[in-house]
């Protein structure tokens, strides 16, 4: 018989502890390049997240439906998710205004840092594979080719309706669970990283319901998929991923020109089209740059060495 998962042991204490942890998930994550995944690894409760999500089953549906609640809830981890996931919110909305900030006002900054973290990202994935044989080179190539001419094709201004941001939210939520994806670089590519930490901002909660609500759905059934790929093809689904990464580097190349604009009734000028440019000279703004994009490349690598110890 199954264990009752809702009636864990843990203290009070203990479950302070895992909203902590969360809260540094949920910074991890907030930041395109650095893995929710990633961080739970190193906190010691990969594990443990993936089969408290798993407990959502369709057994838990079944009681549901017969308004068995309290034994639907026992058949699940949710004080172990409820612990994690405050903590990770609340890293979500205290730092949401300066990302905000500094996307607007020095955007080749933080773009270079996160160029930094993704590259660093892309070396770290690639070392958990266990052979290089030509198949997994050449998913490795597929995904990386795939990746260049697709984020190239997504547009910068993305829709905002809301089956979009329902989706972006599936997808992007996927990604938290995988060492070294980060979800926020997800929305990076589907252009609505910036749309929703605004919403974080202005308290805009429609559109955040809709990402949570796809996220949840994304999360309950990205699990089993991940859990069957890895187990089945581990190094063939790291090869794609690690190319996914590498490709998708186009995007956050940090020095861009504008090359078409857009103003919608409003009076708000959207960009359309842009191109990855070099810097026109060297001055402080590309020593910064570069020094960032170290400092990046070194956070996750130390990250993810530390989580392989």
């Amino acid at each position: 018989m199954k264990k009752d998962l809702g009636n864990s042991n843990r203290s009070l204490l203990s479950y302070f502890g895992l909203t902590i942890k969360g809260f540094c998930m949920g910074a991890a994550d907030v930041v395109p390049g650095v893995s929710g995944g990633t961080m739970a690894f190193i906190l010691g409760i990969y594990e443990e997240l993936l089969e408290s999500i798993r407990s959502f089953d369709l057994q838990f549906l079944k009681l549901l439906s017969r308004f068995q609640i309290k034994d639907a809830l026992n058949h699940t981890s949710w004080r172990f998710l409820t612990a994690l996931f405050l903590g990770i919110f609340l890293a979500i909305f205290s730092l949401a205004r300066i990302l905000s900030w500094l996307l607007q006002d020095h955007p080749v900054l933080i773009w270079s840092f996160f160029f930094g973290l993704i590259l660093a990202s892309v070396y770290t994935v690639g070392m958990h594979l266990q052979k290089w044989t030509p198949p997994v080179l050449v998913w490795m190539f597929l995904g990386t080719v795939g990746s260049w001419f697709l984020v190239g094709l997504v547009p910068v201004n993305t829709p905002e309706s809301p089956w979009f941001i329902f989706i972006s939210g599936a997808i992007a939520i996927c990604a938290m669970i995988l060492p070294g994806i980060s979800g926020s670089f997800i929305l990076v590519l589907l252009g609505k990283y910036a749309y929703l930490l605004e919403a974080v901002n202005r308290r805009d909660f429609i559109p955040l319901i809709l990402a949570a609500a796809g996220a949840g759905l994304g999360l309950i059934t990205f699990v089993r998929c991940l859990n069957w790929l890895l187990k089945r093809y581990r190094d063939l689904t790291l090869a794609v991923l690690t190319g996914f990464m590498l490709g998708a580097l186009r995007k956050v190349w940090p020095w861009k020109e504008t090359l078409d604009t857009m103003t919608d009734s409003h009076g708000k000028v959207h960009i359309i089209s842009e191109a990855n440019t070099l810097p026109i000279q060297w001055n402080l703004e590309v020593t910064l740059a570069l020094c960032l994009a170290i400092l990046g490349f070194l956070v996750v690598f130390l990250l993810n060495l530390r989580a392989s110890k």
